[in-house]
């Protein structure tokens, strides 16, 4: 069953990996752990990676969460993953002031904020895993996708994965969300709907045995594991 996932960069690094040490992550060969478990015919083909550039000045450390990130692109470059990278936007906004939980905002009551906004990401991903499916039948039998399995807890997806079930009904649908063990989170009804087979959780040792070297060969100069991560 040949296999192509679809990945959402932001929602992986925020729900699975952040302020955990296995960040240098061998999406490769996790997925086709993962995917092997729920079914052992499944075959890796292709694997698509979606995010957006770091913003420095608003980064935890700064320039070196971009170089982090950077290194990290050019890993899974290395290992065959095809990246698309949408953009930050960062605008002065205003926003109802958050008194407490008790007091509900007021539209009369508000502050000046910086709005931070993760764009094309989600489009990027949809619009690609539909082309995908589209062009499938000019290629020979061998050659087609059997399966596409969404790494994202992303409900905006749910409208894509919607029309790939009605457009291509013989398109096997995974989702596994990037949701690590300990950390209770439902698993959201508008992909689980859609999608033939779930994983709501990602082990620590899943992640832990699924790394990549710290040196990691690329055809020109190799990339290195950021010391901080």
């Amino acid at each position: 069953m040949r296999t192509a996932f679809f990945i959402d960069g932001y929602n992986l690094f925020y729900g699975l990996l952040a302020n955990t040490p296995y960040k240098w992550l061998d999406l490769p060969a996790l997925l086709t752990h993962i995917t092997t478990i729920e079914n052992p015919k499944s075959k890796t083909a292709k694997i698509y990676y979606f995010s957006s550039p770091v913003k420095p000045e608003l980064a935890s450390r700064g320039t070196q969460s971009k170089e982090a990130q950077d290194s990290y692109i050019r890993a899974l470059k290395a290992c065959g993953v095809s990246i698309t990278m949408g953009r930050h936007t960062l605008e002065p906004a205003q926003a109802p002031r958050f008194v407490d939980k008790s007091t509900r905002p007021s539209r009369q009551d508000k502050v000046d904020i910086w709005k931070l906004e993760e764009k094309e990401t989600d489009v990027n991903l949809a619009v690609s895993l539909y082309r995908l499916l589209s062009k499938q039948q000019a290629l020979n039998t061998e050659d087609q996708i059997q399966q596409v399995v969404l790494v994202s807890a992303d409900t905006d997806i749910g409208p894509a994965l919607r029309a790939i079930k009605e457009d291509f009904p013989h398109i096997a649908i995974g989702v596994i969300l990037p949701h690590r063990e300990g950390i209770k989170r439902g698993a959201p009804g508008t992909l689980r709907n859609q999608a033939n087979w779930m994983r709501t959780i990602v082990k620590n040792e899943e992640l832990a045995a699924h790394q990549l070297p710290d040196k990691v060969p690329t055809k020109k100069k190799p990339v290195f594991k950021p010391d901080y991560w």
